[in-house]
Order: structure tokens, then sequence, then C-alpha cells
């Protein structure tokens, strides 16, 4: 491949494409029409001797090529125009903007009224709006949309080179009962675990989790007596009747009935989840938002 004069807005379209999965909006992003981002794709198509994308129902689908070379190219692109363009100091006290962040339940509990309390010390003029996701997957098409700028959550089941994904703090399963339970006196033996009623907690409406994967692994099954969508009323459900529910730690330190309840390890081996930021590769170079993603991973780090 001949790369002396290469117009560098192929690369551009390119990272545009490969971004938005659309002709339209990447033809928006880059400022040039629909007709031109259909050209230009074609001109690249050409220069790398590849389809690079195909249509699909869900939009362009890249081809394991253009997956190959996108990452090198965004790359590429965000240090030259770091090299070329003058970017104003960052000063967070002096910021207006507004931050759009996606956030399961779980993570809205135990992260965002530390972020708040930040947010109004450290940059005041800083508007933040939570966007609400349960699949795991979600926050993909979210970051594609353009409808939030960063989540927190769990991260998905299919990385996607133009997802990044960062580890920042993870909470460990305890089992609940309330504090008068006669069955759970002497502790949470298997025997006990299995004569309890249990709720299970999920968003999907599943009645399978990791207790019963667990479970069904040792040749054995528990009885759910309820399924809920909400974390949060978990810890009140329990408080109030004689059934057990396996759920993350940090769900009942921050309940307000937390002092009626006993926790003790699941009498299954459960690993512990670990929670990541996710965000699109195309705010990697913004000081906003690498200022926004470190805010929250220190407060992260910080948690109980």
């Amino acid at each position: 491949m001949d790369f002396h004069g290469i117009d560098l807005n192929l690369l551009a379209a390119f990272d545009a494409l490969m971004d938005e999965r659309n002709v339209t909006r990447a033809a928006a992003r880059v400022g040039v029409s629909q007709p031109a981002m259909s050209a230009a794709l074609s001109r690249l198509r050409r220069l790398f001797g590849d389809r690079l994308f195909l249509r699909s129902a869900d939009g362009l689908l890249p081809t394991p090529r253009a997956r190959d070379i996108a990452n090198p190219v965004s790359q590429a692109l965000r240090q030259i125009e770091a090299a070329l363009v003058e970017k104003p100091a960052f000063v967070p006290e002096r910021m207006s903007l507004t931050f759009t962040l996606g956030m399961s339940e779980y993570a809205a509990i135990v992260l965002l009224p530390a972020l708040i309390g930040a947010l109004e010390k450290r940059a005041p003029g800083v508007t933040l709006n939570v966007h609400a996701f349960n699949g795991r997957d979600s926050a993909v098409d979210l970051l594609d949309g353009g409808t939030i700028d960063l989540a927190v959550g769990i991260p998905p089941v299919r990385p996607e080179n133009r997802i990044v994904t960062k580890p920042i703090f993870q909470d460990e399963f305890v089992t609940i009962v309330r504090r008068d339970n006669v069955m759970a006196r002497e502790g949470m033996s298997m025997d006990i675990f299995l004569a309890l009623s249990h709720v299970l907690v999920s968003p999907e409406g599943d009645r399978y989790g990791l207790v019963d994967q667990a479970l069904a692994q040792m040749g054995k099954q528990r009885t759910l007596a309820l399924t809920l969508p909400q974390m949060l009323a978990v810890p009140a459900v329990i408080a109030h009747t004689n059934m057990t529910a396996t759920v993350m730690k940090r769900v009942v330190l921050h309940s307000s009935v937390q002092g009626e309840l006993v926790l003790f390890p699941p009498p299954v081996i459960l690993p512990p989840i670990e929670f990541h930021s996710i965000w699109h590769r195309r705010s990697d170079p913004h000081p906003a938002q690498q200022w926004f993603r470190e805010l929250i991973a220190t407060l992260a780090a910080s948690l109980d």
C-alpha cells in the first residue's frame, strides 16, 4: 500500500464510520454530506483492499480488517490532533457543562452520593444527568449513540475495540436474614440455606442467578419465593419476612434496615463482582471527560 499523498480526511471518515456504524451519523460528525461520506467509504475500500463495513439490520458491521486497523487509526488521529490543535487550559472549578452518566441501580446506590459531593466542591458549574441501564451490553448501545458520556457497571459480555473498560471497584456477596430469624441463629449452613425461601434480584425477570448456577454444580437447588427487578428493595423485604437473599454487601450496608439484618458468608462459592468505568474511545482525548473518569475512579477506590 502506497501511503504517499494519502488524504487524512479518509482516515477521519473511517474513524467516524467505526464509531457511529451509520453513514449519515458519520457524515454529520465530520461535517460532510452523506454522498461525500459514501464516496469516502468507496475510496477507503480501494485503499485497503477490503470492504471494511457490511450492511446489517443493526447498521454497518465492521469486517475483521476494519477491526484490526480501528485502534491504530484512532490513536494516530488523536496524536495528530494533540500536536496541531492548541487547547485551552482545563480548570474544573470554572467548567460549565453537563455530563451524562449511565449507572446501574447498584452503582447509583454506592457511588452517586460521593460523586455529587465531590462535584459540588470541585466543579460547581457541572450538571450531572444519570441514565439508568440494566443489561450488561446496554451501555455499549448508549455510548455508541452518544446518549451517555460514561457508564459505571459490569463490563459488556462481548468486548468491542471501540469501547474501553477499566476496573474501579468490586464487591462481595453476603447472605442476609432478619435478626430474629430462628433458622439462622447458629450460622448459615447449607442445610439451613436450602431450608429457607429465597429472594432473587433479576432486572431481566429471570428465575436463575449466580447462586442457582453454583448450587446446580453441587447437584442442589434452592426454593425461590420472590423475584425482584430492584436490588434496593431486598433488605427491607428480608427485614419483614422469614426469607433470605444473597446480595452484594454494599446494598445491605447502605440500607436503612441494616441494623435489623444479620449478614453471613454464602454457603456457596461466589466470586466478587467487578465494576468498571466504560467509555467510547472517541472521548479519550477530551480533557473534561478524562477529568470526570479520573474523579470517578478516585472516589470508587475510596469506597468502604
